[in-house]
């Protein structure tokens, strides 16, 4: 138990104390030294009203936190007593900062959670518990704080616990402790309190120093999740990562996955030391007796009880400023795969104070919700409660590089498991060389009566003179037919365009030179689009300037927009986000149709 590290997080409501707590436990066990103790002092003296030390000084860091009197980032401090090491991240309470306090729980074994006596439990406190407890998060520990100003009174502690262990009945968990604490007086913090004598368990610290976790899985199965591939010279070919479970040894027989290929260990380094054998947890570099396809993403495992799979279950902890909708595409990070993912349906939100679920359309920030997922190819992942390593993954803003969730698998979808893609005899290569061309996908785009309709009609006709052989996928005819089920809310502009580059892969899988004309507004959606079809996608932007298109607008559509008759109309209640790497740039108010059929002519020409 002296060596075992304890990794845990101190989380509430706003305002709870948590900062005040752990500077306390730091101060009255001496684990401070001492000119950090006389900054304490002169510190407190220059902000305090009272001239009373202000313990939480010793994890505020920031000159904001300092100022508003909050946590702001993640304050992780290590220390050691006789009986253990810690390490403690210490969370904003604030619901702004609430991704903060999400990092914080991911990497904790032990959360301890503030709740103020004269509060009681609070909406973000459920928040926290919920949180902590979709990290995995097994030992809680409950510090009902400012046991002071409810004059120590055991009926109100009683009732605060009460409360909480009703709240607990929602999660699973090992261990829970409920301690009347005061962080400002140091009561039941490193010292049992004279002023609760109907208290007789031990102290917060006490309490930390003695429980027992075992996070060690004696019997798991090796994993090592690849993080690089090693070639220093045309001799050496090794994969380094850290082993996520298991052990490994020289000789033992790996398989490489998502491949399935095997190859037994020929040599294993640490470091620059040749060693014989390495467990969990340890930085290798391991060299095998044969030549397999292995990147990073990869996972060298001994008996795989993990899935390879493209589609699975998972709650979230939505973070993103945007909202969450259904059929919008990401960046997946799981173990050290990254790779492209949509959120295909939200089978519902969890209500974060009674825990129900809500069917839900969208999720707003800081709203916990279940959703289906699939990734655009097969990769290794598992449930969270198999393996936080290949369980547990965050989703990334394609446009601005943000994490926008983090969340942990589920359940498994095994739909696609059940598919397999039909390689046929007769190919592409085969079609295209029959008709004499070479299939592309000509994706317009732009606004509403930018011209699209009428150079896609004109292009078709061009190149069907030349006796190409083409179809024309129009954005009305599209909506008339195969998308008549999607409205225009953001989520089914999505599904549609989606549903345009899959019909439109498999007619360029035909032979075929495909002309689309879809207003497409959205960079992300045509850059899904491109994905789905291919190198060979030719993005034409009609870059007609709106006044010019509300001049051609015969259907009225854009005067009813502005009269509110029609939402989501794209130009004027919706955004239209300009290409920023279109091969073509036209502009019908300049061009003429037959003059922008030339220029595209000439474009997919050269490719």
């Amino acid at each position: 138990m002296k060596n075992q590290l304890l990794k845990f997080i101190t989380c509430g409501s706003v305002d709870d104390g948590k900062s005040t707590l752990i500077g306390h436990m730091l101060y009255d066990a001496k684990l401070i030294f001492a000119d950090q103790k006389k900054a304490l002092e002169m510190d407190s003296k220059l902000g305090s009203a009272d001239g009373q030390l202000d313990y939480s000084l010793l994890l505020d860091g920031l000159m904001a936190e300092r100022e508003q009197g909050i946590t702001i980032d993640v304050a992780y401090r290590y220390f050691s007593t006789k009986k253990r090491s810690f390490i403690v991240a210490d969370t904003p309470g604030h619901e702004e900062y609430t991704r903060n306090m999400a990092v914080g729980a991911s990497f904790a074994s032990l959360a301890v959670i503030l709740t103020d006596a004269s509060q009681g439990v609070l909406i973000q406190t459920k928040r926290h518990a919920r949180i902590c407890a979709m990290m995995g998060i097994r030992h809680f520990v409950f510090a009902v704080n400012k046991m002071d100003l409810v004059h120590y009174e055991k009926d109100r502690f009683e009732k605060i616990k009460k409360d909480i262990k009703v709240l607990m009945s929602e999660f699973e968990y090992e261990t829970l402790q409920i301690i009347p604490v005061s962080a400002k007086n140091g009561d039941n913090v490193t010292e049992k309190s004279e002023k609760m004598p109907w208290y007789k368990k031990e102290t917060l610290l006490a309490c930390l120093e003695n429980i027992q976790i075992n996070e060690e899985q004696e019997d798991a199965s090796f994993l090592l999740p690849i993080q690089r591939v090693c070639r220093p010279n045309h001799t050496f070919r090794g994969f380094q990562g850290e082993i996520a479970a298991g052990s490994v040894g020289v000789g033992d027989k790996v398989v490489a996955l998502p491949s399935g290929e095997e190859a037994h260990v020929r040599a294993i380094y640490s470091g620059t030391k040749q060693v014989e054998k390495a467990s969990g947890g340890a930085a290798v570099n391991i060299q095998l007796d044969r030549e397999i396809d292995i990147s990073r993403g990869c996972v060298l495992a001994k008996e795989p009880t993990c899935h390879v799979g493209s589609m699975f279950e998972a709650d979230l902890l939505w973070m993103d400023d945007e909202r969450l909708i259904r059929g919008k595409n990401y960046l997946l990070k799981i173990g050290t795969q990254t790779v492209p993912a949509t959120v295909m349906n939200i089978q519902y939100r969890i209500d974060v104070n009674t825990g129900t679920e809500v069917p839900a359309d969208s999720i707003t920030k800081n709203e916990i919700a279940h959703c289906e997922i699939s990734v655009g190819s097969r990769i290794v992942f598992d449930l969270f409660a198999n393996s936080r390593e290949l369980g547990s993954l965050i989703l990334i803003d394609r446009i601005t590089n943000m994490t926008s969730a983090c969340g942990v698998v589920k359940k498994i979808l095994s739909r696609d498991n059940n598919l397999t893609w039909h390689t046929m005899d007769i190919n592409r290569r085969l079609r295209e060389a029959q008709l004499g061309q070479k299939a592309k996908t000509i994706w317009l785009t732009g606004l509403s009566g930018a011209g699209k309709s009428t150079i896609a009609n004109a292009l078709e006709k061009k190149l069907f003179a030349m006796g190409r052989h083409t179809m024309l996928l129009d954005g009305d005819n599209v909506r008339m037919g195969l998308n008549r089920d999607l409205g225009f809310t953001e989520s089914d502009r999505i599904e549609n365009i989606r549903r345009i580059a899959e019909v439109a892969r498999l007619m360029n899988d035909a032979g075929l030179i495909v002309i689309t004309a879809f207003i497409s507004p959205t960079r992300l959606d045509r850059r899904s689009a491109r994905e789905i079809i291919g190198k060979d996608f030719v993005e034409v932007y009609i870059n007609t300037p709106l006044a010019v298109c509300e001049k051609r607008d015969t259907k009225g559509l854009y005067q009813k927009a502005r009269r509110g008759e029609i939402a989501y109309f794209t130009g004027i209640t919706s955004a239209y986000e300009p290409p920023e790497q279109a091969q073509l740039c036209l502009d019908t108010s300049v061009l003429s149709p037959e003059e922008c059929v030339d220029r595209i002519l000439e474009q997919i020409m050269e490719s």
